[in-house]
């Protein structure tokens, strides 16, 4: 007699579009902490070494797309995933590069950590208040913006009823993870935040770069120094790799319910 499947395992897989392995040890720090199904398994992958060490623009972004679409193509190692996660805060091409190969990788589920943010803020704000991010360098302000628009399918000005805007704190990713004095880092990333939260009816502050992740408490504590316990506990601080992974968890379940056999 056959045996019958009755139970899958989703498997997803974080991928880190540039090749720091210490970021991508940044990044499964946080995942470890994740509530997730006892049947959800999470995987990380660093880019190759071609790619770059720290994203920090326009070509960085091109670069890495390449070096990480030329490698999965080689390997094949999407064929053993349910969902991919790219996990760069930016409109990484390989998002749709990856969605594109959808039926190729037998319904592969893709996501990017950018995108991810945007939904989960959307979900979670109150009528009335606002959402914005705090990222890394200057060239970040109108990419964001423009990317924000366009996945939001509206004009610029549009935007200013739910949106607050991008704050930059004028480092790059990877000095979150022991390229600069953590002095700075706190520093700089206080002074972004204090600028975001000062347009007013900001609920939920996006933590706008992968390299990020487990520094919510430097976002929390100026929020606290200038609106108060209250505000500050009430603060929502997006973490997208953490955002992605639960996005990308019950995507493939739906995909699992609703799509044809």
């Amino acid at each position: 007699m056959a045996a019958n499947l009755v139970r899958r395992t989703t498997k997803i897989l974080v991928l880190n579009p540039n090749s720091s392995t210490r970021m991508t040890h940044g990044l499964e720090q946080g995942l470890r902490h994740m509530e997730l199904s006892q049947s959800t398994e999470v995987h990380t992958y660093t880019a190759p070494g071609e790619s770059p060490e720290s994203i920090n623009d326009g070509e960085d972004v091109q670069t890495s797309c390449r070096v990480v679409s030329k490698d999965l193509e080689a390997t094949g190692l999407l064929r053993q995933y349910d969902a991919v996660l790219v996990a760069c805060f930016s409109v990484h091409p390989l998002v749709g590069v990856l969605a594109e190969k959808e039926g190729e990788f037998d319904r592969l589920s893709v996501m990017g950590i950018f995108e991810a943010s945007i939904i989960t803020c959307l979900s979670l704000l109150r009528p009335n208040k606002k959402w914005g991010i705090v990222t890394t360098g200057k060239f970040w302000e109108s990419h964001l913006t423009q990317g924000v628009s366009q996945f939001l399918g509206t004009q610029s000005q549009d935007l200013s009823t739910k949106f607050a805007g991008v704050e930059t704190t004028g480092l790059n990713a990877g000095d979150f993870h022991g390229g600069v004095d953590p002095k700075m880092v706190k520093e700089k990333l206080g002074e972004a935040t204090a600028r975001l939260l000062s347009k007013g009816d900001v609920e939920c502050v996006v933590m706008g770069c992968a390299g990020m992740a487990g520094l919510e408490e430097i976002i929390r504590s100026v929020a606290l120094e200038q609106y108060g316990s209250r505000y500050a506990r009430e603060l929502l601080v997006i973490d997208g790799v953490r955002a992605g992974v639960g996005l990308l968890e019950q995507m493939v379940r739906n995909k699992r319910a609703f799509q044809k056999s």
